[in-house]
């Protein structure tokens, strides 16, 4: 769930010295990939060929933008080339400059320098004064209406260019969920000392403040910078700050309250409640960073993951970190187990369920690769037909062998959360469509967007499965009486 800039984070993508081999392979559902898809589809729809013997030196242009790309960029036309700018908005009239040419898939690289005619898009003035420079967001000059609406949009365009599945097997793509903070949300901040990338670069930019950071946060990097401006010296080879909120919950005359504080030691132990379920979780590695979301999430998952009819009665979590989704959904089934590859976050989910009061009968978590994932599941305890999957992976998605074994298993039901749309949008194709020798079992029930990063381009992926009825191989014999 990274929240800096989907694709042109820097321009250390693009150079190479000359004695460096250039890598044209580009990544199946990564930044590059998507970007290129909307340049391509762009061009299609313009009727433009591609012309490879256009030189386009790095100058400034004038451009009218067009539309956004999955990736956040602003898109622009301009006699036969894509032109790519960041911070933009459709029917903005900017000034770019050109850094990067690529003539074979007639594309260039600009970057922002200023408005000439705002859009009418441009409605919000931006909170944060780094805006345009810094890499972390895209969208703060866009009203919330605009960002989730164009979210929604990414969903779609992921499904119908990365699923592989005709539109009758795509269910009409939910309104995105908005997050209820637009600001002060970010739980969760590594940033390097004193500041983030500064745009189009690798030099890092001395910020003071950070209004998507949530006041613990905020609090927290005014700390540390002053504190690493009293020991500056001491960073000779640079550092990385970590900033991550925490909290502390007590009860007065039967009230509620919770005190955050920001943890700055990546070793220490944080705390957060979603759904009154304690949390903890190593401050250096990964949990959700918008808590502000999280119960929305989980409400919609608890509405939809059971289905009609006869529900599931246990679960597995694959790829369950330190236990989020298999602790807040265990109430809803009679046994669940988490599987994750850290030990680490395995013996933190495990310490979790105690704390929480959950039973072993009822939540276990072991450690083992998801990639070998029902090689440690018990068909007995587990059996498909009255199970259901959570699915959370990392941006790069599931690799076939995992989605090979998910198919043999056969759950009733799944539920696949993403940070990567277009990633989960190829993996929920080999699902629905099959994958090598293995036919298709699932359907797409829902499938909709969740905003845990307001102001960036970062879209959240829910999307609902259920195993299709099985059919026979075989026709039953008409002339044979059904056993009653």
């Amino acid at each position: 769930m990274a929240q800096k800039r989907a694709f042109n984070e820097g321009r250390r993508h693009f150079k190479k010295s000359k004695k460096q081999k250039t890598d044209t392979t580009v990544s199946a559902g990564s930044n590059e990939d998507v970007l290129l898809k909307d340049i391509r589809s762009m061009l299609q729809d313009l009727n433009i060929e591609k012309v490879e013997d256009v030189v386009i030196e790095p100058n400034e242009v004038e451009l009218s933008i067009s539309k956004l790309s999955s990736t956040g960029d602003g898109l622009a036309e301009k006699d036969g080339q894509i032109y790519v700018v960041p911070f933009t908005a459709p029917g903005d009239i900017v000034k770019a400059k050109v850094y990067k040419h690529t003539p074979e898939e007639s594309y260039a690289l600009a970057d922002f320098l200023e408005v000439v005619k705002p859009s009418d898009h441009r409605t919000v003035k931006p909170e944060c004064p780094y805006f345009s420079q810094c890499s972390g967001c895209q969208f703060q000059h866009l009203p919330y209406t605009f960002q989730l609406a164009h979210k929604r949009s990414v969903v779609e365009k992921a499904f119908r260019n990365f699923s592989g599945l005709s539109d009758s097997l795509l269910p009409t793509v939910g309104d995105t969920v908005g997050s209820p903070l637009q600001y002060g949300y970010l739980s969760w901040d590594a940033v390097p000392p004193i500041g983030f990338m500064k745009k189009g670069t690798r030099r890092t930019m001395d910020i003071e403040d950070c209004p998507i950071g949530t006041q613990a946060v905020r609090d927290g990097m005014k700390r540390e910078r002053e504190r690493v401006n009293k020991n500056i010296d001491t960073y000779q080879r640079g550092a990385t700050l970590l900033l991550r909120e925490s909290t502390t919950r007590s009860k007065d005359d039967g009230n509620t309250q919770d005190a955050k504080t920001c943890i700055t030691d990546h070793k220490a132990t944080s705390t957060e409640y979603v759904d009154d379920f304690r949390l903890d979780n190593p401050a250096g590695s990964f949990f959700q960073n918008n808590n502000s979301i999280l119960p929305v999430v989980t409400s919609y998952i608890r509405d939809n993951i059971l289905g009609e009819g006869q529900p599931p009665k246990y679960m597995i979590d694959a790829y369950c970190g330190s236990g989020f989704f298999t602790i807040t959904l265990s109430t809803m089934f009679e046994r669940s187990i988490g599987i994750d590859i850290s030990s680490q976050s395995i013996d933190f989910a495990s310490k979790n369920a105690k704390l929480n009061n959950l039973p072993d009968t009822a939540v276990k978590f072991i450690a083992g690769d998801a990639n070998a994932l029902f090689a440690s599941v018990d068909k007995k305890l587990f059996p498909p037909d009255e199970t259901a999957i959570v699915i959370d992976p990392p941006r790069k998605g599931c690799d076939e062998g995992f989605i090979s074994q998910l198919i043999d298993f056969g759950p009733s039901r799944i539920c696949y959360v993403s940070c990567n749309v277009h990633t989960q949008a190829r993996d929920i194709g080999w699902l629905v469509g099959g994958l090598g020798e293995r036919s298709g079992m699932y359907t797409i029930e829902s499938l909709r967007g969740f905003d845990f990063f307001p102001q960036t381009s970062h879209v959240e992926g829910v999307a609902v499965l259920s195993r299709k009825v099985q059919q026979y191989d075989v026709e039953p014999d008409a002339n044979v009486e059904p056993v009653s």
